[in-house]
């Protein structure tokens, strides 16, 4: 069951997101940025990489921009295709994580849709009767 569908928006790309916590928002959000930027050919992307970030940000919802601003980075920058993510550490404030995944490999995913950034608009992060939901916005 996907936890994250997609919101009409205009020249961009809207998504909600939900979690029954928010550590499940956060992990929920990584696989939705990956899920509209590329395809599988071959099923799920390797655990042959591991990657330790840590993110800081003023609260919960510019956290989660940081978060997913830095998965958009280590994939356009580092070619880290990010496959699943374990949270390890996580408050208001900060967030440390550790990736698995493997380098974009031409044969195995397609970029469906470029995403040029996550940004600040419209975004909203809340505690919903089931969990949290966060509406995000993928500049493409």
């Amino acid at each position: 069951m996907s936890h994250y569908k997609l919101f009409d928006h205009t020249a961009d790309i809207g998504v909600e997101v939900t979690g029954r916590t928010r550590k499940e928002l956060f992990v929920n959000a990584a696989e939705a940025l990956f899920d509209i930027m590329l395809e599988s050919k071959s099923g799920d992307v390797s655990a042959k990489k591991r990657k330790t970030i840590t993110v800081e940000g003023a609260d919960v919802a510019d956290l989660l921009i940081n978060f997913l601003r830095e998965l958009l980075y280590l994939f356009n920058g580092e070619k880290f295709v990010t496959g699943s993510c374990d949270i390890i550490e996580f408050s208001n404030k900060e967030l440390r994580t550790r990736l698995t995944g493997e380098l974009f490999n031409r044969k195995k995913q397609t970029i469906k849709t470029e995403i040029k950034a996550v940004t600040y608009s419209g975004l909203t992060v809340e505690k919903v009767k089931t969990g949290w939901k966060a509406r995000i916005i993928f500049d493409v």
